[in-house]
């Protein structure tokens, strides 16, 4: 029987090594199995309890030996570099001079977006309200207000806002300078959220299918369709102050 895709990525503890041991020649299988106890790596595990790794474990691996060996960092701090790349951020300058920064893509929220700008990786980003409030360079009397008004919305945990959070946050800041305040910006908000009903009207018989690639053929309409609606959003604005 042909193994799929997603079993040939996967790689032994041994293979692992051979990987890596060019680089890092004093690099064995006990201290691979150290930093996994220390929760620095999470390979799968087999129902017979064998380490399989990813490409992602094996290059987070990698960091984290370049880490110790190049810049001499204790595990703690290695973790809280592991914990905002995992939560989409940079993580801190090696030299220790700033801390997690916001990749600037995410900033970037400018432009007539494509339909990748609508899948789920897409908000992949985690903040703590201290973290969106600096990145977006706004007062937290501001952050209260968009959320007050449905503009940004929290969910559960410790670091409640995404990406998308992010650019309403920075995007709000912004129009504050030429006046707008969060009430203003509801119009923004009913707008969208009939745009979202349409959209999901559109794709409803869609999802209803009895195949097994019907959900993902709506999600890549839904992104597709999306991106045309913000187009056409901003073109009929833009052609509206024109006139």
């Amino acid at each position: 029987m042909r193994q799929s895709a997603s079993s040939r990525a996967r790689l032994s503890i041994g293979e692992v090594l051979g990987q890596l041991r060019g680089d890092f020649p004093g690099l064995n299988i006990s201290k691979i199995r150290f930093l996994e106890a220390e929760g620095l790596i999470e390979p799968e595990r087999t129902p017979s309890g064998y380490r399989k790794f990813s490409h992602q474990d094996v290059e987070r691996l990698r960091y984290v030996l370049t880490c110790q060996r190049e810049h001499y960092l204790p595990l703690k701090v290695i973790r809280e570099h592991l914990d905002a790349i995992d939560r989409g951020l940079e993580p801190p300058a090696l030299n220790g001079s700033s801390g997690p920064q916001v990749p600037r893509v995410v900033l970037a929220g400018d432009g007539y977006p494509s339909p990748d700008s609508f899948s789920s990786d897409a908000s992949e980003l985690r903040l703590s309200r201290g973290e969106l409030l600096a990145s977006a360079e706004i007062e937290d009397e501001l952050l209260d207000q968009l959320e007050n008004f449905g503009l940004v919305r929290p969910r559960q945990g410790s670091t409640p806002y995404d990406g998308d959070a992010l650019v309403v946050a920075k995007t709000a800041g912004e129009l504050a300078a030429f006046g707008f305040e969060p009430r203003h910006l509801r119009a923004f908000r009913t707008a969208a959220d009939r745009e979202v009903g349409l959209i999901e009207q559109v794709v409803s018989t869609m999802r209803r299918g009895r195949d097994a690639s019907a959900s993902a053929r709506a999600e890549e309409a839904i992104s597709q369709i999306a991106a045309l609606s913000v187009r056409l959003h901003a073109t009929l604005v833009k052609a509206g102050l024109r006139t």
